[in-house]
């Protein structure tokens, strides 16, 4: 039977059709993981709709439910609006464990189909999430919008380890950096996302209706059409693809295995285990912080941000309008020192080693966290906003440098699905950080604390997860070498691995020609822009919140 060219030439999403060829720059990859990642990243800026969607009945104040009401009975209901632990906590919490459980489970097909089907996956997923969450906004059903924070969660797992491995295979001789730029748009979507949203909810707020459905809709229109970019622009290299000049044996450090550890091997080691509390740990205590971010400076500064003597309260809804905008220059802030943390601290991290750098991450974080309380009793804004951002700048360090921890542990021929099984403990992460931070405020509110004093134990306790992380961490120890495969499982593990890549790839004049010059530079300005932006809106505001 003859075969058809539909049948003999691979579908535009197999892996065959992103194998690049000898002429392709490896420069037009990050840009095409930034177009993916700071999408998916506006997961870190959902803060700006806690407050919105906590009136999103009552308009300029929330309508409280009936004392009585039910757990049920306040997903369903239409009467009243929803308190803010039942946004923060539950939709980080769903975004960040289906995050978890789909890089773990979707990170082996993730390697044999290749990161473009990958990416078209979780631009699906994620943005179809948006819409699932703007339809239960619409019908104030907060079981829809759980639902659609699910659905969000699995594109941020599979979207969010889609370019990891790819990059590490395009620069094996900058290892710390290339996870740097594999990861640092998820820390800078917020830098984007927050002050987007914010002008969007503006623009569509009415005396019907707080904005937050129609800037649903529209982010997941503009994430979808950047994403679907993102994911055609992905590319692999070829298996005998190498950096010029570069020689693998140079640059060893301790820690950095000689071989090469199974997946199914690695999980069961204390190495594995430990790490997976370092990151669970240092994961907690920053996502809770930035769960709450755009609440935490509104209700403990309230009326000083606009320089009156105000508490949260007894501002007038013009006066909200604006603290609300100040808050999100805030959370944009935060977002922009998590975008650059990941690429310092993982840069620095190919000097001063993995391990020193996470004990500089927990030493610095224990001693930030103990501070914040002092800070607000003398409110003290701009220190306030310093520690914030330092602290920030490490959480994204800690992300960007755990893949290179892996791969100096346990070597790099399974460190994507290692990497993908050790992010359940973001999964844990984003449970239980949301969860102190929500849970302990909301307590002190019932129990009659002020809203500027209500985050200052909860500051101790994130300083405490810390000192566990410290202590997980400086008891890390190079894997044993009964631990590494045999030259028959590497054989093995190298038929699988490669079956998929022996089918013939189609020509491609673009990639097996030099790319031009103009094509790194259109591509890097497609995300370089945006980026611009929100870094500009971000340090207009944060001038205008420290009185500059």
């Amino acid at each position: 039977m003859p075969v058809t060219h539909a049948a003999a030439a691979p579908a535009l999403l197999d892996r065959a059709r992103t194998i690049a060829g000898p002429g392709f720059n490896r420069w037009l990859v990050p840009p095409a993981a930034l177009a993916i990642h700071l999408c998916i990243g506006m997961a870190y800026g959902f803060s700006v709709f806690w407050l919105p969607l906590s009136r999103a009945l009552g308009i300029s104040k929330p309508i409280a439910c009936p004392a009585d009401s039910g757990f049920l009975q306040t997903l369903t209901t239409t009467s009243c609006d929803w308190k803010v632990p039942l946004l923060q906590t539950w939709i980080y919490g769903l975004f960040f464990v289906f995050l978890g459980s789909s890089a773990a489970l979707w990170g082996g097909w993730l390697e044999r189909v290749g990161p473009r089907r990958a990416g078209v996956v979780a631009a699906l997923c994620w943005c179809g999430g948006l819409l699932v969450m703007a339809g239960g906004v619409a019908a104030h059903q907060l079981w829809i919008v759980w639902l659609g924070a699910a659905l969000g969660g699995i594109g941020l797992g599979i979207g969010y380890i889609s370019p990891v491995s790819t990059l590490i295979k395009w620069f094996p001789d900058r290892r710390g950096m290339a996870t740097g730029m594999a990861i640092m748009g998820f820390g800078g979507g917020a830098m984007i996302g927050a002050p987007l949203a914010d002008r969007l909810m503006r623009h569509f707020a009415s005396s019907a209706s707080v904005g937050v459905t129609a800037t649903l809709l529209t982010l997941a229109v503009i994430y979808f059409a950047f994403m679907i970019a993102g994911a055609m622009g992905y590319r692999i290299p070829a298996d005998d693809w190498k950096p010029s000049g570069w020689n693998p044996a140079a640059g060893a450090r301790p820690l950095v295995t000689a071989g090469q550890v199974h997946l199914q091997v690695a999980w069961r080691t204390p190495q594995f285990w430990l790490l997976w509390c370092v990151l669970m740990l240092n994961v907690s205590a920053g996502i809770g912080i930035l769960s709450m971010a755009s609440p935490l400076l509104q209700e403990v500064f309230a009326g000083r941000l606009i320089h009156i003597n105000a508490a949260y309260d007894q501002l007038t809804a013009v006066q909200l309008a604006t603290v609300a905008a100040l808050a999100a220059g805030f959370t944009g802030l935060l977002s922009l020192f998590n975008i650059g943390g990941r690429i310092f601290w993982a840069s620095w991290s190919d000097r001063l080693g993995r391990k020193t750098t996470y004990t500089l991450f927990f030493l610095l974080g224990i001693a930030l966290y103990a501070a914040i309380p002092w800070t607000v009793a003398t409110q003290n804004l701009t220190l306030f906003v310093l520690f914030f951002c330092v602290i920030l700048s490490m959480y994204g360090g800690g992300f960007s440098t755990v893949p290179a921890y892996l791969s100096d542990l346990f070597g790099t021929r399974m460190v994507g699905a290692i990497h993908g099984r050790l992010l359940t403990a973001w999964s844990t992460a984003g449970v239980l950080g949301p969860l102190l931070v929500g849970y302990i405020r909301q307590y002190q509110l019932d129990h009659g604390v002020p809203k500027s004093q209500v985050y200052s134990i909860t500051m101790f306790v994130l300083a405490g997860l810390l000192a566990l992380g410290l202590l997980c961490n400086l008891l890390v120890r190079p894997v044993a070498a009964r631990n590494y495969m045999t030259a028959q499982q590497l054989a093995q593990l190298e038929e699988q691995q490669h079956s998929v890549r022996r089918q013939p790839a189609p020509a491609s004049g673009d990639d097996s020609a030099p790319s031009p010059a103009w094509r790194v530079i259109a591509a890097w300005l497609a995300v370089g822009i945006p980026i611009a932006w929100g870094a500009w809106i971000t340090l207009q505001k944060a001038a205008t919140l420290l009185g500059l």
